[in-house]
């Protein structure tokens, strides 16, 4: 029986480093055990619903026929009326009666996820990016203030880079933009901006990485050291 050809075509990690302004900074060399992983569905469908689920309130609740108010006397006697037999005005089959197999409050929705898990699955996730085209490496952005013009504008400039157009689209999932740490010129900027997120490398998960449409790295040396103590 012939087996199907499962190589894959290697990936260069070789990316171009581009500034605020739209023009390369530099070249640099991702990391392979971040960036080269090989696609693994069904780690990432395990993990994203893991999160989903974790990610539940779980405080839907319905009254089954013993919770809900009422109902204590019989609606009428057994025998004798041409009606049916019933019990309670607080049956299922009643309006205004309980509910049956309704969500209950009590149940628990979350699942674990062991952390080497969690961790290969993000970096799964940012390699599949990675040979789709759909990471953009900036050496930096510097924001003289908190400006919504001003980020627009460096989101503008960004979009003109062959490949990148859809960062500024408006939709939700537009850009993801992960920095190495909080800097509140660059959240504030860019807060009101319609699909962009930003966020820090720690709080970067599977399920953020996977909806993004384009992750942008800012001082992308800096977040891939970060992405590496995650394996610690």
């Amino acid at each position: 029986m012939k087996t199907k050809n499962t190589t894959t075509k290697p990936v260069s990690l070789e990316v171009s480093v581009f500034n605020q302004k739209g023009t390369v900074a530099k070249n640099s060399t991702l990391a392979s055990e971040i960036f080269g992983l090989p696609w693994n569905a069904d780690l990432v469908h395990q993990v994203v619903l893991g999160m989903q689920a974790n990610a539940r309130a779980g405080t839907a609740h319905t009254k089954d026929r013993g919770e809900v108010s009422g109902g204590g006397k019989k609606p009428w006697k057994q025998k004798g009326t041409g009606r049916a037999r019933h019990g309670s005005s607080r049956s299922p089959i009643w309006v205004g009666g309980g509910v049956t197999f309704g969500p209950h409050s009590e149940k628990e929705y979350g699942q674990k996820i062991n952390k080497k898990m969690r961790v290969k699955a993000l970096f799964t996730v940012l390699s599949q990016k990675v040979s789709d085209g759909k990471i953009l490496c900036l050496d930096g952005i510097a924001l003289s203030e908190i400006k919504t013009k001003s980020a627009q504008g460096i989101l503008d400039t960004l979009a003109t880079i062959p490949g990148f157009s859809g960062v500024a689209h408006k939709k939700h999932t537009s850009a993801l933009f992960v920095l190495p740490e909080s800097n509140e010129l660059i959240e504030k900027s860019f807060a009101n901006l319609p699909g962009v997120t930003v966020l820090t490398a720690d709080k970067l998960n599977t399920l953020n990485a996977i909806t993004a449409r384009t992750i942008v790295l800012v001082d992308v040396e800096k977040v891939s050291a970060l992405l590496s103590g995650k394996q610690k």
